[in-house]
């Protein structure tokens, strides 16, 4: 089940950051300041990065079977996704100060990630 919710998620993700990416090169430029809209495309960018990665630790549970280290990392990893760059989606279009200290917030679900993944790969990998 976590394989298909990993699956489903990253993809909805990948698709979300794609549609999110072209609203902000064609419908934001110019309508807000440069800097948010850096931050606008520094959540479309982790988003997809991440979407990608999810979809590789979901590989790796189908070809190498489940551990605790890669389900842990499959969290994070979605935790990141919705805290860090919903977060940075939230200050770019709103300027909602109380949303800054959520994003590294997911900056750490996104550390945990990967270093759960490299466990899990050491566990899995020979």
């Amino acid at each position: 089940m976590i394989v298909k919710v990993a699956v489903v998620f990253a993809a909805f993700s990948g698709a979300l950051a794609v549609t999110l990416g072209a609203f902000g090169a064609h419908g934001l430029r110019g309508k807000i300041e440069p800097r948010l809209m850096e931050t606008f495309q520094t959540a479309v960018e982790y988003q997809m990065i991440h979407s990608v990665a999810l979809l590789m630790v979901a590989l790796m549970i189908s070809h190498f079977g489940r551990t605790l280290a890669l389900d842990i990392s499959i969290y994070a990893f979605i935790g990141g996704i919705i805290l860090f760059s919903g977060s940075l989606y939230g200050l770019a279009l709103t300027e909602l100060r109380w949303l800054g200290p959520v994003t590294p917030l997911g900056g750490l679900f996104f550390i945990a990630g990967w270093l759960a993944l490299a466990v899990g790969g050491l566990q899995q990998i020979d």
